[in-house]
């Protein structure tokens, strides 16, 4: 992974092998806490997209072959265990049929290049994750000074 940060903007390009939410996650260690990740395009493999349904279970399906990642948002949060990443994408296989949904896991399998607008104030974050009675991870907004 490498990346360029211009003001608030952070240009992200992640290599052969990156997986996706841990690349992301490791711009903590650069100081970057909380951001909107607002877009994200390349080529991705072993894909593990879902849903979470009315039961507050997540529902999810394995794309092992290579996909065009076409779209990407969400967000970087401070989370109970560090740096936490909520991401949902878009793809397309081969034959262009599309899918999309909540993103778990994914290698990128020839670049992916990721913008986030950094959303950090003066001394931390302005929102973090916490947990609930589901899977899901819920974004919580902290006071500001």
């Amino acid at each position: 992974m490498e990346f360029q940060r211009l003001g608030n903007d952070v240009f992200v390009r992640l290599d052969v092998g990156d997986e996706l939410h841990s690349s992301i996650r490791e711009l903590g260690e650069h100081g970057i806490l909380s951001a909107a990740i607002t877009s994200g395009i390349g080529r991705v493999r072993d894909t593990i997209i879902g849903y979470l349904d009315s039961d507050g279970v997540y529902q999810k399906e394995t794309h092992a072959e290579p996909m065009e990642l076409l779209s990407t948002q969400g967000n970087l949060a401070p989370g109970q265990d560090g740096p936490f990443t909520h991401i949902h994408v878009v793809l397309s296989d081969d034959d262009h049929v599309v899918r999309g949904g909540h993103l778990f896991e994914s290698t990128v399998e020839v670049t992916a290049e990721i913008h986030l607008r950094v959303l950090d104030s003066g001394g931390g974050s302005a929102f973090e994750r916490v947990e609930t009675d589901s899977e899901f991870v819920a974004l919580s907004f902290c006071k500001i000074g």
